[in-house]
């Protein structure tokens, strides 16, 4: 808190109250005038309201040098250029990661804070191989199991499929992948992937699966792909392996017009607190580094057009010596910055978006297992990892994809 004033005292409370002895009060020098009579009057306000104390520097960057990229990062996220931001730059380069030396001796008035905060930092030692993640039971029968659900209709999928009989060496593969989805316990996602098409179909909108789905006999008997396996010889391992241990994944495109009606049955079905879309982390190229570095430091418009215009591959960037071929002033200290700086915000993370139809569904509540926020539309939620650190996990993701062609 900047103040131990009345509004502090409220939020302490209400904090205290909703989190009982895991609330902590932050101490934090801000290296203004009264700073240390500022953190005497958070320290005494909190051993009234019977919060303990800790010490911590607000830390926005790792090194001091790095107070720049800070200063440029803020200007951009604000819309602003370096001479017009006025107090949303900071005023020193002190939010670093300070060494623990540092601190202790910044903070030598409170020995019990920092002794605490050390504390605390020993406790902090989850990991997300801690995360227990349990996909929806699916049952969609009463009285079966999700595996004999699944073998229940995947005979009678090969029956419709095979009118005259189903050949051997299909029931073969059948059983044989029947076998494996019921040793890693996968029965449920086909099941919803079942009935996902189910819908779409019933609603007379188009889909089709694709990708490695396609090497499954399971899948084609299920009406979810379209390669017979009869025909065709189908590895189903490249799909799903007891030795890799990998979620199956199973990508299904929906025509582009109507794929809403699916995504908006998913919801509903499952419940915004058990469905999100994953996201997809957008990060910085070459070309649009340049842009928004060249406007945060007030270079001219002209020049920034013309220093992007230049960039032509994801990481390509413009060095000094095609800067002297443009005839550019490299004395010039914003265009050595802009250059400078561009090149170390190209490939770090610019925002978060949506992933265009990857859903993660849980057992239990989505925001016990994975940070979450709202999404643009109403009732909706998204999951704040991307799809690769949900296959890292090895949560099991429902691909509800769009495609152009299917439109009619």
């Amino acid at each position: 808190p900047d103040e131990a004033d009345d509004l502090c005292a409220v939020r302490l409370r209400r904090l205290r109250e909703a989190f009982g002895d895991r609330a902590h009060l932050a101490l934090t020098l801000r290296r203004r005038p009264n700073d240390q009579l500022r953190l005497y009057e958070l320290a005494n306000l909190a051993t009234a309201m019977r919060v303990p104390t800790v010490v911590t520097n607000d830390v926005l960057f790792h090194a001091p040098a790095r107070r720049m990229m800070q200063d440029v990062v803020t200007c951009i996220r604000h819309n602003v250029t370096i001479d017009d931001a006025g107090f949303r730059r900071e005023r020193h380069a002190d939010r670093y990661l300070k060494p623990g030396d540092e601190m202790a001796r910044l903070f030598s008035r409170y020995p019990d804070a920092l002794a605490r905060t050390i504390e605390i930092a020993g406790r902090c030692r989850f990991s997300l191989d801690e995360l227990a993640y349990q996909y929806p039971e699916e049952k969609t029968m009463p009285g079966l199991t999700a595996q004999q659900a699944l073998e229940k209709l995947t005979w009678e999928g090969a029956a419709r499929r095979y009118p005259e009989g189903v050949p051997d060496k299909v029931v073969g593969i059948l059983k044989h992948e029947l076998r494996l989805i019921e040793t890693l316990e996968y029965a449920p996602y086909f099941l919803t992937v079942n009935s996902i098409v189910r819908f779409a179909r019933s609603r007379d909108i188009l889909c089709q699966g694709r990708g490695s789905a396609a090497n499954s006999a399971v899948c084609y008997v299920l009406g979810i792909t379209s390669i017979d396996p009869e025909r065709n010889n189908l590895l189903f391992e490249r799909f799903v392996s007891q030795e890799r241990r990998e979620p199956p994944d199973i990508d299904v495109d929906f025509e582009h017009e109507r794929r809403e009606m699916v995504m908006q049955w998913v919801y509903e079905t499952y419940g915004r607190d058990h469905a999100a879309l994953c996201s997809t982390v957008i990060r910085y190229r070459s070309k649009g580094a340049v842009r928004d570095v060249g406007k945060a430091l007030g270079l001219p418009e002209d020049m920034t057009k013309l220093l992007s215009s230049q960039i032509w591959g994801h990481g390509e960037a413009v060095d000094e010596q095609r800067a002297r071929e443009l005839n550019l002033n490299l004395g010039d200290r914003r265009l050595r910055l802009t250059l400078e700086l561009a090149a170390q915000l190209a490939g770090t993370p610019r925002h978060l978006s949506q992933h265009p139809g990857g859903f993660v569904l849980t057992h239990d509540r989505l925001d016990d297992l994975v940070p979450i926020e709202p999404a643009a539309m109403k009732d909706r939620q998204v999951v704040e990892w991307d799809k690769d650190d949900i296959d890292a996990l090895k949560f099991m993701k429902v691909d509800v994809l769009a495609l152009g062609m299917l439109t009619c």
